[in-house]
């Protein structure tokens, strides 16, 4: 095997397991998935959010991030309003509990990547970086909003 590609491996894993152990003291910390901590982390930069936009700007199915920000509404972290101009449409909304906690949450994971200053380039290679991880780990077919289901086996 390539010393590149097994290092690449290991750099992988380490970052995944971090993730894993991440979301795992959120759940126990405070009873949150890392895209509830996500969706709590764009609402602290706008007053009210669409929940399309936030939807494509996470790349999460419809199902999922309802049943997330359903949980988040019955905690009072957030307020889900109807849009005034679109009746089909709902509007989500950091609550003072939501603001409060969100002080609290540990700085890091994805959501640490918008306070970060003067790393530009650096963000640019990690972003080309991840973009680049789909295809050569032999991903696509399982890429969101993909329409082909994966590969049959």
């Amino acid at each position: 095997m390539q010393q590149q590609a097994f290092a690449a491996m290991v750099a992988w894993m380490r970052l995944e397991r971090a993730l894993e152990a991440y979301e795992a003291e959120l759940r126990r910390r405070f009873g949150l998935t890392r895209l509830q901590v996500a969706v709590l982390t764009m609402l602290t930069e706008r007053p009210m959010l669409p929940l399309a936009a936030i939807r494509k700007a996470l790349v999460a199915h419809a199902a999922t991030l309802g049943q997330s920000i359903d949980e988040l509404r019955r905690k009072g972290l957030v307020i889900v309003r109807t849009d005034p101009d679109d009746r089909r449409a709902r509007n989500v909304g950091l609550t003072e509990a939501g603001t409060a906690l969100v002080a609290e949450l540990p700085l890091a994971g994805p959501a640490r990547l918008r306070t970060i200053e003067g790393e530009a380039q650096r963000l640019d290679r990690l972003a080309a970086s991840l973009a680049d991880a789909v295809p050569l780990f032999g991903l696509e077919a399982w890429e969101p909003g993909r329409k082909k289901g994966p590969p049959a086996a």
